[in-house]
């Protein structure tokens, strides 16, 4: 647990190939993954807007969540500066949840943490770097009803898979409701 944010819920691996991250965690027994594919959430980084490209997977080891990014453009982002550090991949970031993630952020100022916001999603999002000691990135998500209903919808479905059914599947939230479906 963090002094600072509380305990962590997830850990944030940035990788080249998001097939085969999630095959390297299915091989060691955590899964299923929910995959979104090719999403465009509306982002800033280093204080300018962006439109990504990218995929992210979820899946619970235990307590812990396992997000996976994988970047399909050459937009600079954190995970792209990541990945020019480590081309094999690794964690990026480790998420808490906050229930207010501007008003955090000032807290943080306000407390003399020189956290500096590199990427964000709207008021949902935040990734943060220490300006003291740069290196694993901070998370900060809204921990509202539209997240928590992501972690356990990952969440149940850790918990009552047979290590074999469907390891992979879709997860689509453009009707803010999760609909989810095997990946073939």
């Amino acid at each position: 647990m963090s002094l600072i944010f509380g305990p962590c819920v997830q850990q944030g691996y940035v990788v080249p190939d998001i097939q085969v991250a999630m095959q390297h965690w299915l091989a060691r027994g955590v899964g299923p993954f929910y995959i979104e594919e090719h999403i465009s959430p509306p982002a800033e980084f280093d204080g300018k807007p962006f439109t990504p490209d990218i995929s992210a997977a979820f899946a619970y080891c235990g307590e812990q969540q396992i997000e996976l990014v994988q970047q399909h453009d050459e937009q600079e982002t954190v995970y792209l500066e990541f990945l020019r550090q480590q081309p094999a991949g690794g964690l990026q970031h480790l998420a808490f949840w906050c229930e207010d993630v501007p008003r955090a952020i000032v807290e943080l100022g306000e407390a003399g943490l020189r956290y500096r916001v590199r990427q964000r999603y709207g008021d949902m999002h935040a990734y943060l770097d220490s300006e003291d000691a740069p290196g694993i990135m901070v998370q900060l998500m809204d921990s509202g009803p539209m997240m928590a209903d992501l972690f356990a919808v990952i969440k149940q479905g850790a918990e009552t898979w047979d290590g074999v059914t469907d390891p992979i599947r879709s997860i689509d939230w453009s009707t803010g409701v999760p609909v989810v479906q095997p990946v073939a």
